[in-house]
């Protein structure tokens, strides 16, 4: 009866775990649940009152042009100029329902079948399952831990053939939380150039960097990167807005416009009032987006050492977004697991903490832990580890 494309399909992994840890939670279990990335800060004030402000004018009960507000895409122009240095056109700006749907509408736009994905791993649990869903073929280039997850151009290369046709790259990565440097990226961009591969940059943590890192998107190196370069952004990590759905498309005029005929077909226009808070959070002060960047920084920076304390939890400090994506691999064997989503089911289990299992990021041996959550559960949390350990 189902189509084999949803018979195959995995579920979301990190859903999946959120919804079980809220499933314990409303059986009167004491959860903590460190799954989801989503800040847990509500959306600010001066955001919210513009989206009042179009429902109480009546301007958000009307559809949008299905690429989104005019004002949007020019907010969105401001914002790459401002942030990635670069001027772009409004063609070239597509808004859609969230970055996933920026993400799936790329794919879908550009892939043929059997056309290649190059996916560097650990890799966030939808880019695999949107790869197939276009019928393209995810191939995965290992980000070694001992480089902090990156990946290096000669293993571009060793993995290049004539159906190569798109590198995915996530920076600040989720689940590592690792940055890669001007240099690094240099190197990416000039090899594919070369190659004549296309940059799907899924940028969405890049406002979210710690400790003096810098945050440079490949797309920004040149001109000839940009011409085949597609970023893809929002307004869900850096503002606090992950219920209102709203996510970016900048690169080639081409690929963006296939992008918006196919979004015109599948979700018309983004939510009008949730297209009229974006424009205030990109156009508006970003005093409260730097107010949440430095409470990320805190809690990184007071739970990293803690965690590595853990027995058997071995951890690199990450740069960007909000997560760590402890090695714990040493901690399954002191438990007798093999297998590390037995593992994150007995923790839940057994002290309620509700971690992501790594194998979902094509990492057997880690767990990911978001720290988008305050410091006094985050503290809990790693207490509970400690006890889980050290019985």
């Amino acid at each position: 009866m189902l189509a084999d494309r949803v018979k195959y399909m995995e579920e979301s992994a990190t859903l999946a775990a959120a919804a079980k840890a809220r499933e314990l939670a409303a059986a009167g279990r004491d959860i903590i649940s460190l799954t989801l990335g989503e800040p847990d800060f509500t959306t600010p004030e001066a955001i919210t009152k513009a989206a009042k402000e179009s429902i109480d004018s009546g301007k958000a009960s009307f559809y949008t042009p299905p690429s989104g507000l005019p004002a949007l895409k020019e907010a969105v122009q401001d914002y790459m100029s401002q942030y990635y240095g670069y001027p772009v056109q409004t063609s070239q700006v597509l808004v859609t329902t969230g970055a996933k749907m920026a993400l799936a509408a790329f794919f879908l736009s550009v892939l043929n079948q059997g056309d290649q994905v190059l996916l560097p791993t650990p890799y966030w649990v939808s880019y695999v399952e949107q790869v197939i869903l276009a019928q393209g073929q995810a191939v995965f280039v290992e980000g070694k831990e001992e480089r902090n997850f990156k990946i290096e151009v000669r293993q571009l290369e060793e993995l290049w053939n004539e159906r190569v046709k798109v590198l995915l790259l996530n920076n600040p990565s989720n689940p590592t939380g690792n940055l890669y440097t001007e240099e690094e990226l240099e190197a990416i961009a000039n090899w594919a150039i070369q190659r004549k591969v296309l940059i799907l940059a899924d940028d969405i943590y890049g406002r979210l960097v710690y400790n003096q890192a810098e945050f440079v998107s490949i797309a920004s190196l040149s001109p000839e990167i940009r011409k085949q370069t597609v970023v893809i952004t929002g307004v869900s990590k850096t503002y606090a807005m992950t219920g209102w759905r709203i996510g970016f498309a900048v690169g080639p005029q081409e690929i963006i416009q296939a992008m918006g005929k196919l979004t015109s077909q599948l979700t018309s226009n983004p939510a009008t009032v949730a297209q009229y808070a974006a424009i205030a959070a990109l156009k508006g002060g970003q005093e409260e987006a730097e107010k949440m960047r430095l409470a990320f920084e805190e809690r990184l920076n007071t739970i990293y050492p803690l965690l590595n304390q853990v027995p058997g939890f071995h951890v690199t400090k990450s740069q960007g977004a909000f997560y760590l994506f402890p090695n714990v691999e040493e901690a399954m064997k002191l438990k007798g697991f093999s297998k590390v989503s037995d593992f994150t089911n007995d923790l839940l289990e057994t002290v309620g903490v509700a971690l992501v299992s790594g194998d979902a990021f094509g990492s057997p041996n880690h767990v990911r832990l978001s720290y988008a959550t305050d410091l006094d559960t985050l503290k809990e949390a790693i207490t509970r580890l400690e006890q889980y350990m050290n019985v």
